[in-house]
């Protein structure tokens, strides 16, 4: 169980309304730092500039890097290969979230999601986290 907070939050995903959302549900409901990312690209260099405590990336985003590419991109880079990084996604059975723990991330969160019920969601992962 992790002992360090949750301060800061990276959201990488490509449809502009999903960002929102994230924004809106970790943001103002959950009172975390949240920056936006809208692809993967943008992904890496927000990480690299910021350092969050948090990465949720949408595994199926379009154009560029997609998910597991970001997350490999990631994981390679010594700077930020410790962040954990949640997988927000349509493909959420049993085999995608092996497949996607496979990949290096800590967990998944299925779309669509409650976004009433997201912080309380990514509060769980963290707390479940290593410290």
């Amino acid at each position: 169980m992790t002992l360090r907070p949750l301060q800061h939050i990276l959201c990488a995903d490509d449809d502009a309304d999903m960002r929102m959302i994230l924004e809106v549900a970790l943001g103002t409901l959950g009172g975390w730092r949240v920056t936006l990312a809208a692809d993967g690209e943008e992904a890496l260099a927000s990480a690299r500039a910021d350092r969050p405590d948090l990465i949720l990336l949408d595994a199926s985003m379009v154009g560029g890097m997609g998910g597991a590419q970001t997350l490999a991109a990631l994981r390679a880079d010594p700077a930020l290969a410790a962040i954990p990084v949640v997988f927000v996604t349509g493909l959420a059975t049993d085999a995608d979230r092996a497949s996607f723990q496979r990949f290096g991330a800590v967990d998944l969160i299925a779309k669509p999601f409650d976004p009433l019920t997201l912080a309380s969601r990514v509060k769980a992962i963290w707390q479940s986290l290593p410290g």
